[in-house]
């Protein structure tokens, strides 16, 4: 089938991406480098490093908002506390799992925290609809504690 795909198909990773990528995933089994699609394979691999930062940093927003959420929304902390904990928990085994596979991350993460917890803010004041005042401009250390 691959074989009559690419007869067919002058690029197979624009007619049929998933079939691109068993048809890559086997070439580098048989190191038949000479047939690569070398172009595309770097692409995806320079895709595969974007993606892992996207994904620290929206981890890493999500838990700076439901951090501030729970140490600041008090007429929602009784009724939210538990969902609010269970997230906080979450995001943080998420972003230590990413971090264990990726530690170079670390790195990445630094340089883009205050971007993040200007975003987890903005998601914060977005979720309560409390005043942006509510929430502090810059990293509380307290809330590290939670």
């Amino acid at each position: 089938m691959v074989a009559e795909l690419r007869k067919t198909n002058t690029n197979l990773y624009e007619t049929d991406y998933n079939l691109w990528i068993l048809d890559t995933v086997t070439k580098l089994k048989n190191k038949d480098l000479s047939d690569l699609d070398w172009e595309n394979l770097i692409e995806e691999v320079e895709g595969l490093s974007r993606r892992d930062k996207r994904k620290i940093e929206s981890l890493c927003m999500k838990l700076i908002e439901h951090l501030l959420i729970f140490k600041y929304w008090q007429a929602e902390k009784v009724r939210n506390r538990g969902h609010w904990k269970k997230e906080i928990t979450n995001f943080r085994k998420q972003i230590t799992r990413i971090l264990e596979d990726s530690p170079s991350l670390n790195n990445h993460l630094y340089g883009r925290f205050e971007r993040c917890y200007k975003d987890g803010r903005d998601l914060a004041v977005d979720h309560s609809q409390l005043l942006p005042s509510t929430f502090p401009e810059n990293q509380s250390p307290a809330l590290n504690k939670f």
